[in-house]
């Protein structure tokens, strides 16, 4: 039987060998610097950790440049706790537009007028209570009622209920009501029969769609700020507004004569997802821009990356 015999093998010299790492890119202990700053510089120069550097720096340029940043919301994220660090970066005037499904909605409205939210789905299902919070859903439709005849979008609508509303728990902590009090677009993006308030004896599909859909409109103008270095980043949503981020950008491209383009596009979730993936991250940075994906807890990630835009921009 044959054998190759490796005496004829050709070798190169390590010198001319390209690495894709180097002692220089390795993380480095905590010194006598014990700054955020400090432990952003002492991260790793691989893999996600120089992609996360990278997001950080691409939403501090577009800050500073007055780009377009987008944030688009899954429920998940508010039920983490994270409001307080995204309404801080509205404060700052470095989000532009933020974007929310349905379940988010809710969960910013239930912590801002009563205090809590997230139920046990399971118990509740089993005798048919599950979702049927009376004031929950009898006020956010009377809301979306009052947007309709006034012609809001439905977080414009829900902003504006809970800064009438006689009392809320905790103000401080709504998304919605931050954007309505600073003036930063936050729409709504509804799926009909997908969420708690849809089952309320209050709901009207006709003031459901017509607040939403003006809010689909809305983030399509808004769309068009993340050219030539914006960002728009989705956190945690697998399904809803990665399929209307798709929709939105068509539109938006359509109208502006095929723009915006050169922007980052940013995923980050608990897991990958294929819609995420494909209608965030790839397909709308294909002719220009970057995507990424970036992998981990939201509670832990979200923090990170909000106090890292800030330490860069300070």
């Amino acid at each position: 039987m044959g054998e190759v015999d490796l005496a004829r093998v050709r070798t190169i010299p390590v010198a001319v060998r390209p690495n894709k790492v180097n002692a220089g890119d390795f993380a480095q202990p905590p010194g006598a610097d014990r700054s955020f700053a400090a432990f952003l510089r002492a991260l790793p120069d691989v893999l996600v950790a120089r992609d996360f550097r990278a997001v950080v720096s691409a939403i501090a340029a577009a800050a500073r440049r007055e780009r377009g940043v987008v944030i688009m919301l899954g429920g998940h994220i508010v039920k983490t706790g994270l409001a307080p660090v995204l309404i801080e970066l509205m404060r700052r005037g470095i989000v532009t537009h933020v974007a929310m499904n349905g379940s988010a909605a809710i969960h910013d409205y239930e912590v801002a007028r009563f205090g809590a939210t997230s139920e046990d789905v399971a118990a509740g299902l089993k005798d048919g209570t599950f979702g049927m919070a009376d004031e929950t859903g009898r006020e956010m439709n009377q809301a979306f009622v009052a947007g309709m005849q006034a012609g809001r979008g439905m977080g414009e609508a829900l902003g504006v209920a809970l800064d009438e509303a006689p009392t809320l728990a905790n103000p401080e902590l709504s998304l919605l009501l931050a954007a309505h009090r600073l003036g930063i677009p936050l729409s709504v993006h509804a799926a009909l029969g997908a969420e708690i308030i849809h089952q309320h004896p209050a709901a009207n599909g006709a003031a459901i769609g017509d607040t939403s859909h003006r809010d689909f409109r809305r983030l399509a103008h808004s769309l068009a700020l993340l050219d030539d270095g914006g960002v728009v980043l989705n956190l945690g949503s697998a399904v809803i507004m990665p399929e209307v981020f798709l929709k939105a950008l068509t539109i938006a491209r359509n109208v502006n004569d095929g723009r915006p383009q050169g922007f980052t596009s940013v995923d980050l979730d608990m897991q990958r997802h294929y819609r995420p993936r494909m209608n965030v991250v790839q397909r709308p940075t294909l002719q220009s821009g970057k995507g990424y994906e970036i992998t981990g807890h939201h509670e832990i990630m979200v923090p990170l990356l909000v106090w890292a835009v800030i330490a860069s921009l300070e």
